[in-house]
């Protein structure tokens, strides 16, 4: 009789926890044509903020006055690299970030040392000849930190000074440049360094981004570059008003010595709002 009474409960239990998940599945759904139709219909309006990274480039964007906006990196070994940026007056924008190794997944989570700051301020707003040029400094390096050389696997950019450029091609097309001189590492090998890349806009909600490091301040020692630089390739997906999902290859050219042969796998999250 109790074996019986078991089997029905259990019989219960889990019907209820197949019809509450149709019902979540459902609600997922709902929300996602949801969100879609939002997209779609703010799709032709004007952007209240502009590019300001590509992958792991900075590019001339800068954030408007009074708007916030968080950002979210998932890398691989569990990495996870939150950043909030504010526009404090025009042309000009604070932020912080930090994050750690094994946050996603299993294991001991490894904090990074230190949180990073950065700042951008805008000395040239971009005109039908001219592009925009920005002067910032950010401390946020990307990948994993290693405390020998005081460093992480891909260089914040430290001081650098960035241009953009948009053109009407098929939709958009924006030309970026970055010339930096990050202050990170013991390794000797704190050059200036050049970064270019380009975004290209395939319909009103997605666009292809690259951007490319020549690494200059990496490659000269046998333990990180190769001497290739780092090539990266990604796809950014407006969902909303302000929120933008992205998926990302890094490291195509497979420059780290320590890769294993394929490029990185990313997803980025980046949510921006007017709050004043």
């Amino acid at each position: 009789m109790f074996e019986l009474y078991s089997d029905y409960i259990y019989r219960y239990i889990s019907l209820t926890l197949v019809c509450t998940m149709k019902q979540i599945f459902i609600a997922i759904i709902v929300l996602l044509s949801y969100t879609s139709l939002t997209a779609q219909q703010v799709a032709g309006e004007k952007a209240d903020f502009e590019h300001r990274f590509l992958i792991d480039m900075p590019a001339a964007g800068v954030l408007n006055k009074g708007y916030v906006s968080v950002m979210t990196d998932l890398l691989p070994y569990g990495i996870m690299i939150t950043r909030i940026d504010v526009g404090v007056f025009d042309n000009f924008s604070f932020g912080i970030s930090y994050g750690g190794e094994n946050i996603i997944g299993s294991g001991e989570v490894t904090w990074y040392k230190q949180p990073g700051v950065n700042a951008k301020f805008k000395i040239f707003n971009e005109n039908a000849n001219l592009p925009s040029i920005t002067v910032g400094f950010d401390m946020q390096g990307k990948g994993r930190y290693f405390e020998r050389d005081n460093r992480y696997e891909i260089k914040s950019p430290g001081f650098y000074a960035a241009v953009s450029k948009n053109y009407e091609f098929l939709g958009y097309l924006s030309l970026h440049g970055v010339v930096n001189y990050s202050l990170e590492g013991d390794d000797g090998q704190n050059f200036t360094n050049f970064m270019i890349g380009v975004e290209k806009t395939l319909g009103p909600q997605v666009s292809l981004v690259v951007d490319y490091n020549f690494g200059f301040n990496d490659n000269n020692t046998n333990r990180y570059g190769k001497g290739n630089g780092y090539l990266n390739a990604g796809l950014r997906w407006t969902v909303g008003s302000g929120f933008t999902i992205g998926f990302d290859l890094r490291d195509l050219l497979n420059n780290k010595l320590w890769s294993p042969g394929t490029a990185d796998r990313a997803i980025r999250f980046d949510f921006t709002q007017r709050i004043l």
